[in-house]
């Protein structure tokens, strides 16, 4: 397989370990008297995550052709389960776990693969309809904009709107007109305002996008708190473990926001040679996507890449101030069982894809 593409990958896991242990510091020791709870919790899950990467990178990927729709079905089924009253967890103001206690899983995370891989199986299907609307193009937004409909029920619009971006790009990559996606377009800036209007406090966040310090103690506080960690960080950081902000100023900074205390220790060395880890992945998966032996495998691939890639511009555009507060984890690096392994399992089929890529 890919060894570069593997070393990255571990690496990243590692680099977000030693952050966590830093991040959630404070909050576990007051928490849970045990400053290095958050941290431990995430080794177990990566330690797991990269034995399951180690061994889906031994299947063959063509094999998951057949199992696509019972694990789309799958995911849709746990989907439902979370919106049922008493069977689903809410943190955060979000219905999106199943579990007891602290022991839980988040399915729409786990929903992203199946979806990557009907769509690929669809599209590797289906190419000589592509172009047409009604057999081609209407079919595919259906797969997609299931899950993501009832993603949006929970509510959970960063993870809802990571898999429309992937499928959409994945249209995109399938050869799909660009009429459609002009089309698109005015389609998307309907459903946006739609979501405005069902849900008021999303308008109040991209109020508080526009001008944080009209809130700073309410909708705005999370945003001022994360541009106050990464602003003194400048150039070299205060110092690895020597961060202000995870002094209760930051909410959970081990979570979505945890680039914002890379930035503040390692200051913009540190965050910039973060993101060209994250580039250097991507840039591997790219190459497995380009080389693979069959469309399925092309598309597979590149969807995984372009899910991971997408994750980690959106969060990295929330923690700095680009984009509105959106609830999306840093891919490899922000605390959740699920996330991370959800994005091994899903790099461990890109590994065994890189095992029969066309040599050049």
């Amino acid at each position: 397989m890919d060894r570069w593409l593997f070393t990255l990958i571990v690496s990243c896991v590692l680099f977000g370990i030693v952050m966590i242990d830093s991040a959630s510091s404070v909050w576990a020791l007051d928490r849970f008297e045990d400053q290095h709870f958050f941290s431990k919790r995430q080794a177990v899950f990566a330690v797991l995550g990269i034995f399951s990467m180690l061994f889906l990178s031994r299947i063959d990927y063509w094999r998951w052709k057949k199992y696509a729709w019972p694990i789309f079905a799958g995911g849709i089924v746990l989907l439902i389960l979370v919106l049922i009253p008493g069977v689903g967890l809410v943190r955060n103001g979000s219905q999106s776990w199943l579990g007891v206690g602290s022991l839980s899983l988040q399915p729409s995370e786990f929903a992203k693969i199946g979806v990557l891989l009907l769509l690929a199986k669809y599209l590797d299907k289906n190419q000589q309809n592509i172009s047409q609307f009604r057999k081609g193009i209407a079919p595919l937004l259906g797969l997609l904009l299931l899950p993501f409909g009832i993603i949006m029920l929970q509510p959970d619009l960063g993870t809802g709107t990571v898999i429309l971006g992937t499928g959409l790009s994945l249209f995109f990559l399938a050869g799909a007109p660009y009429r459609f996606f002009v089309g698109l377009f005015f389609l998307g800036v309907a459903g946006f305002t739609g979501l405005i209007i069902s849900a008021p406090y999303r308008l109040q966040r991209i109020v508080s996008y526009l001008d944080p310090w009209q809130d700073p103690l309410g909708a705005g506080f999370q945003m001022i708190q994360s541009l106050y960690a990464i602003g003194p960080g400048a150039v070299f950081g205060f110092g690895l473990g020597e961060s202000r902000q995870k002094y209760f100023y930051l909410p959970e900074p081990q979570n979505d926001f945890i680039f914002a205390i890379v930035a503040e220790e390692l200051g913009f060395f540190g965050g910039f040679g973060l993101l060209l880890l994250f580039a250097a992945i991507v840039w591997r998966g790219i190459l497995v996507a380009l080389h693979a032996p069959d469309r399925f495998g092309q598309l597979l691939a590149g969807g995984i890449v372009l899910m991971i890639g997408i994750q980690v511009v959106i969060n990295v555009s929330v923690v700095i101030g680009l984009i509105p507060v959106t609830g999306i984890t840093l891919p490899f690096m922000s605390y959740g069982g699920s996330s991370l392994l959800l994005v091994l399992l899903s790099c461990g089929i890109l590994l065994n894809i890189s095992k029969h890529q066309k040599r050049v």
